[in-house]
């Protein structure tokens, strides 16, 4: 399982808009690995933080990958992007990944380091974890 301190498992998963993204594309970067439902309230509360801090940090090396446990419903999840204006990459989970990643409860957020090693994972969300998760990676991104 995906634990602080153990490297992230690696992963190959096909985005919404047709990319092919792995953990390696993602090495050198800070990463959100943002699980997540379409039905799932508090995955609606944590969206607009993850957006944010997307949209403040993407330029000094931040990426986001959302990752949809919507079975089947890649229709759904394209309008919920859209209407959420959620400005990064959504893949939809495959089992492997859901396994790999140990995920029990969303939304789940794991923040990974540049040499792809967990520093985080945030199950759930509130505001003491959007405080968090913001000053760990202005803390990553300097590194």
């Amino acid at each position: 399982m995906a634990t602080k301190g153990t490297p992230s498992p690696p992963f190959s998963l096909w985005t919404l808009s047709g990319q092919n993204v792995t953990l390696s594309s993602y090495r050198g970067k800070v990463l959100i690995v943002d699980f997540f439902a379409t039905h799932c309230a508090p995955c609606r509360r944590s969206i607009p933080h993850v957006t944010g801090l997307y949209s403040r940090y993407n330029r000094q090396g931040l990426q986001v990958l959302g990752v949809s446990l919507d079975e089947g419903r890649e229709e759904a999840v394209k309008t919920f992007v859209a209407d959420k204006k959620i400005t990064y990459p959504v893949a939809m989970a495959n089992d492997e990944m859901v396994n790999d990643y140990g995920i029990r409860s969303i939304p789940t957020m794991f923040v990974i380091d540049k040499k792809g090693m967990i520093v985080e994972r945030y199950p759930g969300f509130n505001d003491e974890i959007a405080r968090s998760m913001e000053a760990l990676i202005r803390k990553l991104l300097a590194e």
